[in-house]
């Protein structure tokens, strides 16, 4: 788990049972320049769907305390901007063109540690916020509720607060105890790392070994070996009930494929 995550017991004593009241908040002053003065904090955004990110910006904008500092379509540049512009709040989707969500939380954490992160999706909560959790997110909101939830979750965030459905608060708790008992995961998915299940998503949307090499800026070679791990950990015999698998994996949590 990543430092700025923390441990789960920790994380799960930090979660509101309700959302933070609305209104304005004193905003940090890191370098100094904002003692004294009251102003808006500054929200990042990474997204690769246009329209979906120009909506984000005009809910976060339209807040009187909340401020867009910075946008963008892809996991390199944002890294680089968000190392450069340090804001309050990043607020990332998960499925992105090269490099996906997770990896760009882990690189940003690596980076700076108490960056604030708030992970959007459209993907199925209950397999992907704990693993953005346990990337260094400090809350997981699904796509559909971001026009109502957006502005609260941000708020829970930057309060230091980790943001999350009540329904992946019990299964976070129940996890965790699980994990205390057996120490081992029972689920098949949940034994794959999170570029495992990138690349199973992709070979699910249809994408070729090259394809997807070529998304993720990696060697054929190291596609192949996810595969062949992919069978290991699935328990599967071949590449077609590998594929079968993707595929019915791929339509429940994004039935839509992935920009190419």
């Amino acid at each position: 788990m990543s430092p700025a995550a923390g441990s789960l017991g920790f994380m799960l004593g930090n979660m509101p049972t309700k959302a933070v009241p609305r209104g304005p908040l004193r905003a940090s002053s890191p370098a100094g320049d904002r003692k004294g003065k009251t102003e808006s904090y500054r929200v990042f955004i990474v997204e690769d769907h246009p329209i979906t990110r120009t909506g984000l910006a005009a809910l976060i904008g339209a807040e009187a305390d909340l401020s867009i500092c910075g946008e963008s379509d892809n996991a390199a540049s944002a890294l680089a901007l968000i190392t450069k512009l340090k804001p309050d709040v990043v607020v990332t989707d998960i499925a992105l063109k090269t490099t996906n969500g997770l990896e760009l939380m882990k690189q940003v954490i690596a980076v700076l540690p108490e960056q604030r992160i708030l992970a959007i999706s459209m993907h199925d909560e209950a397999f992907y916020a704990e693993r953005a959790i346990r990337a260094g997110a400090r809350g997981y909101l699904m796509k559909k509720e971001a026009s109502e939830k957006i502005v609260p979750a941000i708020r829970i965030v930057l309060a230091g607060d980790i943001y999350v459905s009540e329904v992946v608060k019990s299964r976070l708790v129940a996890n965790m105890v699980r994990h205390r008992q057996t120490d081992k995961p029972t689920l098949p998915m949940d034994k794959l790392s999170d570029r495992e299940v990138e690349v199973f998503e992709l070979i699910g949307h249809g994408f070729t070994t090259r394809e997807i090499a070529t998304r993720l800026h990696l060697s054929t070679k190291t596609i192949d070996s996810h595969r062949e791990h992919l069978k290991i950990k699935l328990n599967l015999e071949n590449g077609g009930e590998l594929a079968r698998h993707a595929i019915q994996w791929a339509r429940l949590q994004s039935p839509s494929p992935p920009e190419a």
